[in-house]
């Protein structure tokens, strides 16, 4: 009975829909195909327009732009393809044109804009633009010059709509300086031009003068558009900018955007104060999931991993479904803490979420192992992938480097060759595995291979890693000869690796080269000046330490702050030096006293080097006693008992004395310490640490 009334409903849907048509004109045609927001419902109006209605270009064009939009490609280009009445109107082929583009067809919107000149079909301004976001969406700079040539040869070069899309397009493909004459040469400019300009600022890393030029429009009365404040907020890094980016955005009326108030509470924590993000996604009301999503990265960002997790729970209480773009913050917020339990308590949600395989979820998941060191979960997964890309080959090798597995690197590095080309993110990779296992002359033939097998010209991200191998293994000098031959120039990423391995073997000349050069390129880098100043501490230069220090302090660089994790049945610790707030801290204290002698008795020797204070050396010895990574290993003692291994997580890069130490406290307990920081993991075992020192 039911069924009947419904057929009947539907009949007289139809019957009513039919005299509609036959009684509409074109612009209630359009207007019905507008109101249609499914494909079943759009085609049946199609259907019933065949019956009633000859088309004319204005419904046609909308009639496929809207099969387009609902992601019926098909039907959009069958439609277009029978439309031999209409094949020369160049609006109709911007129509498809722009259909191809916005459903990711790219490479069908090149050759369909091949057709036009055999046709006689001349492109205008609006065709450009669709093409030339195809070309910065693939990254072909080949092709999107020789766009720019023929939107030059037809006169549309210098249109607005046209430069807008060429300032976009050659900035995603990497040639900042093109953009920036397109848009010099501009004589007309709209508020999407200056968008786009501060958005090719911030894809090229240019934040100050993304800033800049932001400034520069305001001062020119242009009052800013959604998405210029977007491209400029991104482009924030210091907290006093943040204030007057907020002050814009409140005197423009623009604080109730949903994406801007998104944008706003990120760079907010972007800037260290994830006190004011937190204050601001507070009070948002109806948080939507892009909301949730923004705060859980802005802490996984600021490195607060458990506020990150304890605000996933929440939003989970509220019923909000996480999606793949929230469960890669939460991942990272794992990865931080690695917990091998909270992992596979996160990957068990990931499979009830998803139950369809997803590739970049799968790659995460492979990388969240690898950080929480286990290597038998993480090739398990990468083993059960259903396809695998060049990042999920790129993943595995690179937690195989980062556990000091060079062998086993370069081993699936040659099973990847036969199967995939590797790109420049895999070449970093298994350079880098190369450098953390001491493998020089491996890593040479893989550095030599990448333009003489594969045809991949080396960055600046290559030789950094290249550097990183030769200081490792103490060829300063080699490394600095490598560095002054380099075809492009050295940017923060290699000195950084030149200074990193100064420190290692003390050499104080070429850590003052390496230093003039980082302190400027990469300025903002707490690590850079603390790295420096412990180079002159270890020697016994306070005076230049302090002075480094100062420097610090006085460009308004805040060093992070040093913690070391631990997991206990499921629970995380957190220990700082010094460390007073654990209720056990008297017992951890003494246990740690008797630690220190046992290992002394081994031949321990602290090294007073990693302590900057001018104080006694007795004095000294305790403060090194007191950093989290030992706070955190006797905790594990304490707790754990019989279990055979301890794991810890340091946020920064475990200290040297520390490491010595951790290497004589696995010989006296017997114990199996695995350590992460920032660069790598370390293994201890009986004595000795699986980076050979190489670290």
């Amino acid at each position: 009975m039911r069924s009947c009334r419904a057929l009947q409903a539907t009949a007289v849907v139809k019957s009513s829909l039919q005299l509609k048509l036959k009684t509409s004109t074109e612009d209630t045609c359009i207007s019905l195909i507008k109101q249609c927001h499914t494909l079943k419902s759009l085609k049946a109006l199609h259907a019933s327009i065949l019956r009633s209605l000859h088309l004319h270009l204005h419904s046609l064009t909308n009639l496929i732009s809207h099969y387009a939009s609902l992601g019926s490609i098909s039907y959009a280009y069958t439609l277009f393809s029978h439309c031999n009445s209409f094949s020369n109107d160049a609006f109709l082929w911007n129509v498809m044109l722009r259909g191809l583009v916005d459903n990711a067809h790219y490479h069908r919107s090149f050759l369909l804009y091949t057709r036009m000149p055999y046709l006689h079909i001349a492109p205008d301004n609006f065709t450009f633009p669709f093409l030339l976001k195809a070309c910065a969406s693939l990254r072909i700079l080949n092709l999107g010059s020789q766009l720019h040539a023929h939107a030059f040869l037809y006169g549309y070069s210098s249109h607005v709509f046209v430069a807008n899309s060429l300032i976009s397009m050659y900035a995603k493909c990497g040639l900042f300086p093109v953009s920036e004459r397109v848009f010099d040469k501009m004589r007309q400019r709209s508020i999407v031009s200056w968008s786009a300009m501060i958005g090719a600022c911030l894809q090229c890393g240019f934040h100050e003068q993304g800033l800049l030029l932001f400034t520069r429009m305001l001062d020119q009365g242009i009052k800013p558009n959604r998405a210029s404040i977007l491209n400029a907020t991104a482009c924030v890094r210091r907290e006093n900018a943040a204030h007057q980016m907020h002050r814009v955005i409140m005197d423009n009326v623009l604080d109730n955007d949903r994406s801007v108030q998104n944008a706003t509470m990120l760079m907010f924590a972007r800037c260290g104060r994830i006190d004011l993000a937190r204050s601001l996604f507070d009070g948002f009301t109806n948080k939507d999931l892009v909301c949730w999503a923004s705060m859980i990265d802005a802490y996984a960002r600021a490195d607060l991993p458990l506020e990150a997790l304890l605000l996933f729970n929440q939003m989970r209480l509220q019923c909000v479904l996480p999606d793949s773009i929230t469960l890669l913050a939460v991942i990272q917020a794992c990865s931080i803490l690695a917990s091998l339990h909270l992992a596979r308590t996160l990957h068990a949600v990931i499979i009830r979420c998803f139950l369809e395989c997803q590739l970049v979820l799968d790659t995460a998941v492979l990388d969240l192992y690898m950080k929480c060191g286990s290597l038998t979960y993480a090739r398990k997964v990468f083993d059960n992938m259903k396809g695998r890309n060049i990042i999920s080959w790129s993943t595995m090798i690179s937690g195989y480097g980062m556990h000091g597995h060079g062998k086993e690197a370069l081993h699936l590095f040659d099973q990847m060759k036969a199967l995939i080309k590797p790109d420049h993110v895999t070449f970093v990779s298994i350079l880098s595995a190369c450098s953390h296992a001491g493998l020089i002359n491996e890593g040479w033939e893989c550095f030599d291979s990448m333009v003489r097998d594969f045809g991949v010209t080396p960055t600046s991200e290559h030789y950094a890693c290249m550097v990183d191998l030769l200081g490792r293994a103490g060829q300063l000098n080699q490394a600095l000869e490598f560095i002054e031959k380099m075809p492009v120039r050295p940017e923060a990423g290699v000195w950084g690796a030149l200074l990193g391995a100064c420190r290692i073997h003390s050499n104080v000349e070429l850590a003052e080269i390496a230093a003039k050069s980082l302190l400027n390129l990469d300025a903002e880098n707490p690590g850079r000046y603390v790295l420096l100043s412990n180079i002159y501490a270890s020697l016994g230069k306070r005076r230049e330490a302090y002075r480094i220090r100062n420097l610090m302090k006085s460009r308004g660089v805040k060093k992070k702050v040093g913690w070391t994790s631990i997991e206990i049945k499921g629970k995380m610790y957190t220990f700082v030096a010094g460390d007073r707030a654990n209720p056990e801290m008297d017992l951890i204290y003494s246990e740690l006293g008797k630690l220190m002698e046992r290992i002394r008795q081994e031949g321990y020797i602290p090294d007073v080097s990693f302590v900057l204070h001018d104080v006694e050396g007795e004095t000294k010895e305790m403060m090194l006693y007191a950093h989290s990574e030992k706070l955190a290993i006797v905790f594990g003692l304490i707790k754990l008992g019989h279990e055979s291994s301890i794991r810890i997580t340091k946020n920064l890069r475990v200290c040297g004395d520390c490491h010595t130490a951790t290497k004589f406290i696995s010989k006296v307990t017997g114990k199996e310490i695995v350590v992460r920081d920032s660069q790598r993991f370390h293994h201890f075992m009986n004595g000795t640490c699986s980076c050979g020192d190489y670290w």
